[in-house]
């Protein structure tokens, strides 16, 4: 007899889980610096930021690899690769994985670097369009590492999952669109398994420029570590980061046919766009509200339910202003604790909504609320329970996991321990 929801679709499953962040490499290691609120916000090292009103980031360290020679997508395909082999040794899946790859990931385009050397093959000649063109001819690796699709078609072959990859992007959405691409596919009974990875490395000269100037990131760099500071009341923006997360999803019933520990289930999704501005949230906070509770009404849950709340939690004034809005609105006066992972791993961008997944369900697994660190003066708009610089044991349920994208690309997703 087939295992299933409340609105009969099979029940999914998480059966492995991997993490690469500032934080380190594996599961361990970002548990144990998550709880213990430790920072892996630095000074950036990869290049020169001379002149930058911004001059800290979350960098992921590999040993034995200089992770700052790499284009943006040379460290997405390398981040997702750690993560995929993490979740699927955990999951005990070897061989060729039996569905789909959903992947995550940021626009991918030709990098300064790239187009200096592309200035330089044209050189002599004046670096007119024409002439540009035909420097970049039979240049495979410029070519590659500017293709969205390229990195999927990687890993599809590196892990032999089935069908195309996917390859999706929807701002800071991105890593939880992508678990719910997968989810939906093993609802509709099109697929056993899949493989849903957020991974992100834009920590690079061009994109930390545009987010400077769309006044989106902490200038606090006299002291890296305490610059992220969500929802307290002296936050400043964003600080931006990089990393991966990657969770086998499967069916319920194919999960425990084949003896896999089950490490939770994705019992609900909800998305909602509110095509209001390229950057800023509708000040109603109607898109962010609805998402929330499409995710806990696809869980067949109501707002208590939720024990607690994996943040979104960027720490710019607006974005955590409009998110307490929104868990007001649906939760009322009675709304659980809510943390945000970022304010020790910074905002990973494409790859956050997978990241915070993982967290969330490490967070069922022990009993533990990580914290928000860095809230020294709480904001009196902002009357919250935020779990401030401390973690702390809890009765962990059902979990409500925030991710509202530029643009208005809003996805939530709610996550529980397994039936």
């Amino acid at each position: 007899m087939s295992t299933l929801d409340h609105a009969g679709h099979p029940v999914v499953a998480v059966t492995g889980i991997g993490i690469v962040s500032p934080l380190g490499v594996g599961i361990a290691d970002n548990w144990a610096a998550l709880l213990a609120g430790r920072s892996g916000i630095t000074r950036i090292a990869r290049f020169p930021t001379d002149h930058l009103r911004t001059t800290i980031a979350g960098q992921v360290t590999l040993p034995g690899l200089d992770t700052g020679a790499m284009t943006s997508a040379e460290r997405v395909l390398r981040y997702a690769t750690l993560v995929a082999q993490e979740a699927l040794a955990g999951a005990g899946i070897e061989g060729a994985f039996p569905g789909p790859l959903m992947l995550g990931m940021p626009p991918v385009e030709t990098e300064w670097p790239y187009r200096f050397r592309l200035a330089e093959r044209a050189a002599p000649a004046t670096p007119i369009y024409p002439v540009l063109v035909d420097a970049a001819a039979n240049w495979d690796a410029m070519y590659e590492n500017a293709a969205f699709a390229v990195i999927g078609e990687k890993l599809a072959a590196r892990f032999g999952t089935r069908g195309a990859p996917i390859a999706i992007s929807t701002a800071c959405a991105t890593g939880a669109s992508a678990i719910q691409l997968g989810v939906e596919a093993i609802r509709r009974g099109e697929a056993e398994a899949a493989l849903a990875i957020g991974a992100d490395g834009t920590v690079q000269p061009e994109a930390l420029i545009r987010f400077s100037l769309l006044s989106a990131l902490s200038t606090r760099n006299e002291d890296p570590t305490k610059a992220a500071r969500p929802f307290e009341k002296t936050r400043d923006g964003f600080v931006m980061s990089e990393g991966a997360a990657c969770l086998v999803l499967e069916n319920y019933d194919h999960a425990k046919a084949r003896g896999a520990t089950i490490l939770g289930v994705v019992r609900g999704c909800g998305e909602k766009s509110d095509s209001f501005h390229r950057t800023r949230s509708n000040p109603s906070g109607e898109a962010i509200v609805t998402a929330m509770r499409n995710a806990i009404a696809d869980a067949g849950l109501q707002p208590a339910d939720i024990s607690y709340v994996n943040a979104h939690g960027t720490g710019t004034p607006e974005n955590d202003k409009m998110e307490t809005l929104g868990m007001r609105a649906v939760f009322g006066e009675g709304a659980p604790p809510i943390s945000s992972s970022k304010s020790m791993i910074g905002h990973t961008l494409s790859a956050a909504g997978a990241i915070e997944a993982a967290i969330s369900l490490l967070a069922i697994r022990d009993q533990v609320l990580p914290p928000t660190i860095n809230h020294d003066e709480p904001d009196p708009a902002i009357t919250l329970d935020v779990v401030p610089n401390a973690a702390r044991k809890a009765r962990v349920t059902n979990v409500l996991s925030n991710s509202f994208g530029f643009g208005g690309q809003n996805v939530c997703l709610v996550l529980g321990p397994a039936p």
